[in-house]
C-alpha cells in the first residue's frame, strides 16, 4: 500500500496473536473503501482467522483474495450470514451503507466491525444503537488515526500516566489528499459519504474524547466549504470545528482534501495536546522536510524536552483487546458508549455547520 494515498493506508504490524487459529473467526464484507486492508491486518495479526470476503464487484473480490491468498470468496452476504463458525464481519463498504451491513450481521449473531464513519445519519446511529441493545453484539468502528498510529498509541498512554498532567486543550489537523481521479463516485456524494466532518472528522473527535477522557461534549461552531473543486458540487474539501468536554477541556480541529503533492505522505496529520503539567506534538506520519517516517512524539514537561520516535514502540493493542472483549464480553478496547458519542458528534457538526459560500 502506497503512502501517497490515505485511501489504501493499511498499517501492517508485527503479529500479536490473542488467541489460537479457528478461535475467532472473521469476514469481510464491502470493499468500497482501502481501509478494509489496514482493518483486516489488524485483527489477522492478533490471531484472528480471515476465512470469507465478499463484495458486489468481483474484481475487488480477487485484489481481496491476491493480498490474503487463503480467503474464501463468498456468492453473497447472506452465506457469511449463516456460518455459525464466524464470530465478525468487517465492512468498508459505501459509507451510507456500513450500518445497514452492520445491523445485518448483528442479527446473524456476529460482531461488527466498521471503517469510519459508520454513520452517516442520526436516524442510522440510533438504528445500531436499538440493534445493539436488542442483540447483545458489539459494533466497533475503524478511527484508524489513532489505533493504527503508534504515537498516537503511546500519546494516549504518556496521558494515562499522568506525563503531562490533566489534558485541558487538544488541537487536530487531518489534512488528506484529494487523489480525486483515483477515488469512486459515492465519494463526491454527500448523502453517501456524509460530508467531511462527519467523515475524516470524526477520526479528531474520537481522539479528543479519549484524550481528555470526555464520555459528553458539545459542538460550539463547525464550518463546511467547496473552496477548490467546482466540479463536484456535493464534495466539502475544507471543515473545522470546536468542542468543549464535559470536564471543561476544548477542542479545535481542521480537515481538508489540500495536500500538496510534494508531500511524501497522503496528509500532515498532526495533534496538539496541553496538559497543566506539560505538552505533547504529534507528527504522525512525515516530519516535514526532515524525516519522511512518522510516528514522532515531541513531549515536553518541566524536566525538559523529549523527541520520541515511537515506531516499533507500542503496537496495535486495539485489535487484541477487540478480539478479547468480543470473547470475554468486556470492555477494554473501546466502549460502546465511546464509540457511538464519537460518531453522534462527528454527524452534529456535520448537521450544524455554516455552510461557507467561498469567493477566494
Amino acid at each position: 500500500m502506497t503512502k501517497a494515498s490515505g485511501m489504501n493506508h493499511a498499517p501492517k504490524g508485527k503479529p500479536e496473536p490473542v488467541v489460537k487459529d479457528g478461535e475467532f473467526v472473521i469476514a469481510a464484507i464491502g470493499l468500497d473503501h482501502g481501509h478494509i486492508y489496514g482493518m483486516a491486518n489488524g485483527c489477522v495479526e492478533a490471531g484472528a482467522t480471515l476465512k470469507w470476503v465478499y463484495d458486489k464487484d468481483p474484481e475487488k473480490m480477487r485484489s481481496f483474495k491476491e493480498t490474503y491468498p487463503d480467503v474464501k470468496l463468498a456468492e453473497s452476504k447472506e452465506q457469511i450470514y449463516s456460518d455459525e463458525e464466524v464470530n465478525m464481519v468487517l465492512s468498508a463498504a459505501v459509507a451510507s451503507e456500513r450500518s445497514t451491513i452492520g445491523n445485518e450481521a448483528m442479527r446473524a449473531g456476529k460482531d461488527y466491525f466498521a471503517d469510519k464513519t459508520a454513520f452517516t445519519t442520526l436516524d442510522q446511529l440510533d438504528e445500531s444503537k436499538r440493534v445493539v441493545q436488542e442483540t447483545g453484539r458489539r459494533f466497533f468502528v475503524y478511527f484508524g488515526e489513532r489505533l493504527h498510529v503508534e504515537s498516537a498509541i503511546y500519546a494516549g498512554q504518556l496521558i494515562d500516566e499522568g506525563v503531562i498532567g490533566k489534558v485541558i486543550q487538544v488541537t487536530g489537523f487531518g489534512p488528506h489528499r484529494l487523489g480525486k481521479a483515483g477515488r469512486p463516485d459515492w465519494f463526491f456524494e454527500k448523502d453517501k459519504y456524509g460530508g467531511i466532518l462527519c467523515d475524516i472528522g470524526s477520526h479528531q473527535i474520537e481522539q479528543f474524547l479519549h484524550y481528555t477522557g470526555n464520555t459528553e461534549a458539545e459542538v460550539v461552531h463547525s464550518k463546511v466549504a467547496n473552496y477548490a473543486n467546482p466540479d463536484k458540487p456535493e464534495l466539502e474539501d475544507f471543515g473545522d470545528a470546536t468542542l468543549v468536554g464535559g470536564n471543561g477541556a476544548t477542542f479545535y480541529f481542521k480537515v481538508d482534501w489540500f495536500t500538496p503533492d510534494g508531500l511524501s505522505t497522503w496528509g500532515d496529520g498532526r495533534t496538539f495536546i496541553t496538559g497543566t503539567k506539560g505538552t505533547i506534538e504529534l507528527r504522525k506520519y512525515v516530519d516535514v522536510a526532515k524525516e519522511e517516517s512518522g510516528n514522532h512524539l515531541y513531549l515536553v514537561t518541566e524536566e525538559g524536552e523529549q523527541h520520541i520516535d515511537c515506531n516499533g514502540k507500542v503496537g496495535y493493542p486495539f485489535f487484541g483487546e477487540m478480539i478479547l472483549d468480543c470473547i470475554n464480553g468486556t470492555e477494554k478496547a473501546m466502549t460502546q458508549d465511546h464509540i457511538f458519542k464519537a460518531q453522534e458528534l462527528s454527524l452534529l457538526a456535520e448537521e450544524q455547520a455554516i455552510r461557507l459560500e467561498p469567493t477566494v
